[in-house]
């Protein structure tokens, strides 16, 4: 007599196996976002670095073309003083450079949350402008800081829109509100691009003996 054989069902997960799976799928989840989270901000910084890099290109261009005047330089009131010190509008400075630039665009740093990028250099004002610009940077300095990321610090406080003047003792950094504050971009007199942590920032800052202000946006 033949023996009816009956499908064995399949086994399901036990409670403990079901709980080592789950925390391996939530383990593998969030190296995958940290992943793609640092890929995010790397390209973003390659982006912003490619924006100073433009920008340094264009304020030479607009040098060469005015006497070797950047437009700080270029443009001033009945003292000689920037035109727009008083004002902190930063923007008119870039807007003076608009047949350089091309567009608006690259006067947004990708990773700058607070600002949105203007449509037109008609609508172009200060909330679309990630980058300081120094009032005092000239050809003569290759090395003073002429632009860069705005997320400054002093003694660890953010700095305000405005002047900042600076002094060769003063404690210069970068808030956590770009590029998670570890490395930051800055475009140099000479049109070069320097990727500058907050120590090198400071060091950059101390060996520069020329009074410079940077009008923050």
């Amino acid at each position: 007599m033949k023996t009816k054989l009956f499908p064995v069902a399949p086994r399901g997960f036990t409670r403990v196996e079901l709980v080592v799976v789950i925390a391996v799928a939530l383990i593998l989840a969030a190296l995958l976002g940290s992943a793609l989270n640092n890929a995010k901000h790397k390209a973003d910084r390659i982006q912003c670095t490619n924006n100073l890099k433009q920008m340094g290109l264009n304020f030479r261009i607009f040098a060469t073309d005015h006497a070797d005047h950047f437009p700080m330089q270029q443009m001033t009131n009945q003292s000689g003083a920037p035109a727009y010190l008083s004002s902190g509008d930063a923007y008119r400075y870039f807007l003076s450079m608009s047949n350089e630039l091309g567009n608006p665009l690259i006067l947004r740093c990708p990773a700058d949350r607070t600002r949105t990028t203007a449509k037109n250099w008609a609508t172009f004002r200060n909330e679309n402008l990630s980058y300081f610009v120094s009032l005092d940077a000239q050809e003569t300095e290759p090395q003073m800081m002429l632009s860069g990321d705005s997320n400054l610090t002093t003694n660890g406080v953010p700095v305000k829109p405005g002047l900042l003047l600076l002094t060769t003792h003063m404690n210069l950094g970068w808030s956590a509100e770009r590029h998670n504050g570890n490395v930051n971009n800055v475009v140099l007199g000479d049109g070069s691009v320097l990727q500058s942590s907050s120590a090198r920032l400071r060091e950059q800052n101390r060996n520069l003996a020329i009074t410079n202000r940077l009008l923050i946006p």
